[in-house]
């Protein structure tokens, strides 16, 4: 996908941001997240409050921002990088599992912490919503020709179905362990792994999978498809 350079005031802005989420999450992971303040974020950061408000609207989003960080870009990237010959559906399902269910070994204590927290749950299965924009992009250029309505609708629908599937996994972890900070000393204690894994994987092809019709049909056939339907001929 094509990007432009950002400007020095949109790297600043970048900077910011990027301090004020690292921040967050460091501060969650030494105190907990209840016991974080967003003046500490700030702070922390070098920045006021009230920059601070000019970005997150509540540490919440910072600390989840942390781990979801350039997600999108990072699927619509996935997208548009499968080869010409796999299906437009198979493309997004697997970018979209993939980024949800493989988050590395840096994210996996945030993830823990995240999981065990009612209000990080939450705000974490909001941010499934925020991979629209990029991903159709994504569409449109992987597709070369699709409506520019219809990948926005595409899109949508794709985050709304990862956000669902992602909504179930998460209260079903939640009512497992609990959300107190003696939930989460125990979960760690005893070895449990609280990332996404298991069953994530298949909610979230299960909710994907329903969409899969509608992306085949209003992606152009592929020329690489088209080819091997002539030769079969």
């Amino acid at each position: 996908m094509t990007t432009r350079r950002p400007g020095l005031r949109e790297r600043k802005k970048q900077a910011t941001r990027e301090a004020l989420r690292v921040a967050a999450l460091r501060l969650a992971l030494e105190q907990g997240p209840e016991n974080v303040r967003v003046d500490d974020i700030a702070d922390a950061a070098g920045v006021s409050p009230r920059t601070y408000n000019n970005y997150f609207s509540s540490r919440e989003q910072a600390i989840v921002a942390a781990v979801t960080a350039d997600r999108e870009s990072r699927i619509a990237a996935a997208v548009t990088a499968r080869p010409a010959g796999v299906s437009l559906s198979e493309a997004v399902i697997d970018a979209v599992v993939e980024q949800f269910t493989d988050p590395g070994d840096e994210a996996r204590d945030a993830l823990l912490m995240i999981t065990t927290s009612p209000a990080l749950r939450e705000t974490y299965a909001e941010t499934a919503g925020s991979l629209a924009g990029p991903l159709a992009e994504a569409l449109v250029e992987r597709t070369g020709g699709m409506d520019r309505l219809a990948a926005e609708v595409l899109a949508a629908c794709v985050g709304t179905a990862a956000k669902l599937a992602l909504q179930s996994w998460l209260s079903s972890v939640g009512a497992s362990f609990g959300a107190s900070a003696g939930g989460l000393e125990s979960a760690s204690a005893g070895g449990l792994v609280v990332v996404p894994s298991g069953s994530l994987p298949d909610l979230m092809r299960a909710a994907l999978s329903s969409l899969a019709p509608a992306l085949d049909a209003a992606a152009p056939a592929s020329p690489v498809l088209e080819q091997s339907e002539g030769d079969r001929e």
